[in-house]
């Protein structure tokens, strides 16, 4: 065997890399398919549920980097399963349960497509960029009625774009957001301008969202990415220009908002939704008075309740990940959901500065899953799709690690 062909064994397969190739293909509409969910099921469910099937079929393996992961999300779903067992009427109740494990399906794909090839990531991230740019743009031409019918695209006069929800919305154009800043800040500055328009789009779509959840994950983001991008680059001109170009953005968005916030109808509802807490937050039975009562609730029911049952009980549903994972998985999904997450912490964090051709891809996805769990604590995210895909970018770019590790040969490759 040739040197060529012991370090690139799968050019002598043309069949094989030609099925990569359009395998590769497939996911990058997958993921583009995720930024339009006007209706359930949506194409990106009929989409994957395909994809990830034919994968498995072909052949794609689990590799024992990736097996906690699909155990501690088949255990948070025998949660959700055994829940079903509290509820009177089960309703829609299994479908919901049929969801959730669909998605951790999908984190599990993720995981292991992006260990099998770390070149499928730019084309993941891509995808992802174009799909958000796309929605935003129909939520901002929707939220200022720019064509006959736009107002499909909002919802109680907030941006939605292409979603049924605008608090999910906002929160979707969070990563490509970052992927944009990161491409600005690392990039060649001849295509900084394209970027820059983009994420402005993004940024207006976010605004527009008038979700706080939305507005927070999206300046703590920003501000973390920034801070572990000064920690990583060691030279001080890259840390001159990282600086230079961050306050440039900066005062770009916040000239933005202020140009936004000329219209009445943006600073009005601005002016209501910027404050901290809302009535619908303080007032008896209202989100933290649910959050209380839930969690106590919780302590004398092991099985949970099963899926939307807390709504028919309160005013509104739980709104934090943490009572949910207790009302619709029970203790048992509850454990998984939090082991599972500190372990995704835990191996973003080890990996976080070591330079490799996936590390920005790690950094952006550590980030988010790290954001989303904050905002978890004022919102379900159970059943966000774009968040499977930041655990399997994590935990697949974890196990690229641990091969490269283990392959003294992969060094030079890379």
């Amino acid at each position: 065997m040739s040197a060529i062909e012991a370090t690139y064994p799968r050019v002598a397969h043309p069949q094989r890399a030609t099925l990569r190739l359009i395998g590769s293909a497939a996911v990058t509409v997958g993921v583009f398919l995720s930024g339009f969910v006007i209706s359930e099921p949506a194409p990106y469910e009929l989409w994957m549920a395909a994809l990830v099937g034919l994968w498995f079929i072909l052949g794609l393996r689990i590799s024992r980097y990736t097996v906690p992961l699909l155990a501690l999300l088949i255990t948070f779903n025998v949660g959700g399963m055994l829940s079903l067992t509290q509820m009177k009427d089960l309703a829609d109740g299994p479908m919901y349960v049929a969801v959730s494990t669909f998605l951790a399906l999908t984190a599990v794909f993720y995981a292991a497509i992006i260990e099998d090839s770390h070149r499928r990531l730019p084309l993941i991230f891509n995808a992802w960029t174009f799909a958000a740019v796309i929605t935003s743009m129909l939520g901002i031409l929707g939220y200022f009625h720019a064509f006959p019918g736009s107002e499909v695209f909002t919802l109680y006069d907030r941006a939605k774009g292409a979603f049924q929800d605008p608090n999910v919305f906002g929160p979707f154009l969070v990563p490509p957001s970052l992927y944009l800043v990161h491409g600005i800040l690392t990039g060649n500055l001849r295509a900084a301008p394209i970027k820059a328009t983009a994420l402005l789009i993004l940024a207006l779509g976010v605004f527009l969202s008038f979700s706080r959840a939305a507005w927070g994950l999206f300046l703590l983001t920003i501000i973390l990415l920034i801070f572990v991008m000064l920690l990583k680059e060691r030279s001080g001109a890259f840390r001159l220009r990282i600086l230079v170009l961050s306050l440039a953005a900066i005062l770009m968005m916040v000239a933005s908002l202020v140009i936004a916030l000329q219209f009445p109808k943006v600073s009005d509802l601005f002016s209501t939704r910027a404050q901290l807490v809302q009535q619908y937050d303080g007032e008896h039975l209202g989100r933290f008075d649910r959050h209380r009562i839930g969690f106590t609730m919780m302590m004398e029911r092991p099985l949970g309740i099963g899926p939307m049952v807390f709504g028919t009980i309160f005013p509104e549903d739980e709104h934090n990940i943490w009572l949910k994972s207790l009302t619709t998985y029970g203790w048992l999904g509850f454990v998984s959901y939090v082991g599972m997450l500190f372990w995704t912490f835990y191996l973003g964090f080890k990996n976080l500065l070591k330079n490799r051709p996936w590390q920005p891809y790690l950094m952006i996805a550590w980030i988010g899953v790290l954001g989303h769990a904050a905002i978890g604590n004022v919102i379900d995210i159970d059943h966000w799709r774009h968040v499977y895909l930041l655990f399997g970018v994590v935990w697949g770019c974890a196990a690229l690690e641990a091969r490269h590790m283990r392959d003294p040969n992969a060094r030079d490759r890379y």
